[in-house]
């Protein structure tokens, strides 16, 4: 007869956590070893391994079975990450309201009170039958539906002092001393808060209207007294506009006289003219005869004049003002061979009619060379200039 006994095998609840993992993990290598165990309520246990995921460091496998003691069975719950006390966490969530700065609203922004505010609590409205109670309500305004609580002006005091009103501020350091307590702009406030606190007055101050601590300093003090006025002015520096370019019109520059000479034209290398030049002198030379001076002249001196003034004229044959007196010459020529350019022609060439002498004598006065004109013509201008004035001597 054989014996035959039968063995019941107790599922292992490692085991069972393992493979459970095994099957959520992306790799197996992302589970670790068992690291811990613990007893929930209800026949609950939470089996811990360790996570070895890149960026979760100090994180656990969680995975918790419910144990069926009756059939000795064990059931799995659910499996999931669990940070631990070295595990890597974001900051802890802050509402909306919370993480808000006094800076942060616009003057037409509104987030309200919260009706349970540590900070305000209700007012004295009903009246109480102590006097002294009705006083201190009335003098400190205490009949508003809700007033400031003790722990409202603490933080209400600390905000100020520590704020840039305060002794801290730059100013305070800069104010040699003069604090807000000895200032005759100072306004103390009413209750507790007149011991560390006022309000400036002084519309020069940058701290005017505001509520400023006894020991904080402005530098506009009422005991400062004011600058000596200075005889000597201090010139400041000028200033321009570096972003934008003038554009100027140059003047034409003037051309020296040399350079005028070339222009008009060029002589060769023996000296003689070149081109119309020649043809210029040719003209000159048979039109141009000396004679004696007629009647009524300025002798010898001035008949030299005469010739040297002739000849100037024909040499600037292309001026305005000579171009009248050569082509006069020129017809007078070819009329009557005989005629000579005496002074008297050039004079009356250029004397402006009778009608209009009032007013030619006043342009002969205002008349000034120019810096455009040319030497040649200026010597043309005070040629003719000098026998004019010859001829109004001799009348």
């Amino acid at each position: 007869m054989t014996d035959t006994t039968e063995t019941i095998v107790t599922p292992d609840p490692h085991a069972i956590a393992r493979a459970v993992l095994l099957e959520v993990a992306d790799e197996s290598d992302q589970v670790g070893d068992f690291v811990t165990s613990y007893d929930l309520e209800d026949h609950v246990t939470d089996f811990r391994f360790a996570a070895n995921i890149r960026g979760y460091e100090g994180w656990q496998w969680s995975v918790t079975l419910y144990h069926d003691e009756e059939i000795d069975s064990w059931t799995v719950n659910e499996s999931s990450l669990i940070p631990t006390e070295d595990a890597l966490m974001p900051p802890k969530w802050i509402p909306w309201k919370d993480r808000l700065e006094p800076t942060d609203l616009a003057p037409t922004d509104s987030i309200g009170t919260d009706p349970d505010d540590e900070r305000i609590e209700e007012g004295e409205v009903e009246e109480s039958s102590l006097q002294d109670v009705n006083d201190a309500v009335e003098t400190f305004r205490l009949t508003r539906r809700h007033v400031l609580t003790s722990l409202g002006r603490a933080q209400a005091a600390k905000r100020w002092y520590e704020g840039p009103r305060g002794p801290k501020a730059l100013s305070t350091k800069t104010a040699e001393g003069n604090l807000c307590s000895t200032c005759g702009f100072f306004v103390p406030l009413a209750g507790e808060l007149d011991r560390m606190f006022g309000v400036c007055a002084n519309k020069w101050s940058p701290d005017d209207g505001r509520v400023v601590s006894l020991d904080h300093g402005c530098g506009e003090h009422s005991e400062i007294e004011p600058p000596e006025p200075s005889q000597l002015w201090v010139q400041s520096k000028p200033a321009f506009d570096d972003l934008h370019i003038d554009v100027v019109a140059n003047r034409p520059r003037k051309q020296e006289p040399a350079a005028q000479d070339e222009a008009e034209g060029e002589t060769d290398k023996t000296g003689e003219p070149a081109g119309d030049d020649i043809e210029a002198q040719k003209t000159v030379d048979g039109n141009a005869v000396d004679t004696e001076p007629a009647e009524g002249t300025a002798g010898d001196g001035t008949s030299q004049s005469q010739s040297a003034g002739d000849e100037s004229v024909a040499q600037n044959a292309s001026d305005s003002v000579v171009d009248v007196d050569a082509a006069d010459s020129s017809d007078d020529s070819k009329s009557d061979a005989d005629d000579e350019a005496t002074e008297e022609d050039i004079l009356n060439n250029t004397v402006a009619d009778d009608d209009e002498d009032d007013e030619m004598d006043d342009e002969e006065d205002n008349a000034r060379p120019s810096d455009d004109v040319t030497p040649e013509l200026e010597t043309v201008i005070d040629l003719i200039e000098q026998l004019r004035q010859n001829r109004a001597d001799e009348e």
